[in-house]
């Protein structure tokens, strides 16, 4: 019986780290994932795509035209793939409530997820017309893109864009 239990080990041997590492990752707690790159559909004049992935919640991107945003977008890349498994957006032109209101704010968006192979994963989410973080479960292996476009959008008018003040990811180094 002890014969038996030591050649199971010794062929498990191999397996045990991948094993480790999936429980490490199921388990472990995701850690920032900060994109190297990123561009958008357009940006308006001093709200550049960089204010949504710069840390900050006190700047913000729009679009170039003002309106319904619907179609625009924000696009990041990884150098490295991810795993990504959380996703904090900050909808609006800042995480204040007396400066929130002051533009459009997204309302659905539709997450795509590239993988290193090409394959893409769709989520759509729908934010709270409400200022401050708003988190979300996305799940994609080995991603090396994200695009997140606007599909509608709360307090659209004359003169307003959609404000993304800041957008961050969780989750894993593959």
């Amino acid at each position: 019986m002890l014969l038996l239990l030591v050649v199971g080990i010794w062929f498990a041997l191999p397996h045990l780290s991948g094993l480790l590492g999936f429980a490490k990752e199921e388990t472990g707690a995701p850690e920032a994932v900060v994109p190297s790159a990123f561009r958008s559909s357009s940006s308006a004049p001093g709200h550049p795509v960089a204010a949504a992935f710069d840390g900050f919640n006190n700047r913000y991107w729009a679009p170039r035209e003002s309106g319904d945003g619907v179609g625009e977008y924000l696009d990041c890349s990884f150098t490295q793939p991810v795993r990504l498994l959380k996703m904090v957006v900050f909808s609006g032109t800042s995480a204040r409530k007396d400066e929130f209101l002051t533009q459009a704010r997204p309302a659905r968006i539709t997450v795509v997820m590239t993988s290193k192979g090409g394959k893409e994963s769709r989520r759509t989410i729908r934010l709270a017309d409400e200022p401050g973080q708003q988190t979300f479960d996305v799940r994609g292996s080995d991603t090396v893109a994200v695009r997140l476009t606007v599909d509608s959008a709360y307090g659209t008018g004359k003169g307003r864009r959609v404000a993304v003040a800041e957008v961050e990811f969780f989750g894993h180094r593959s």
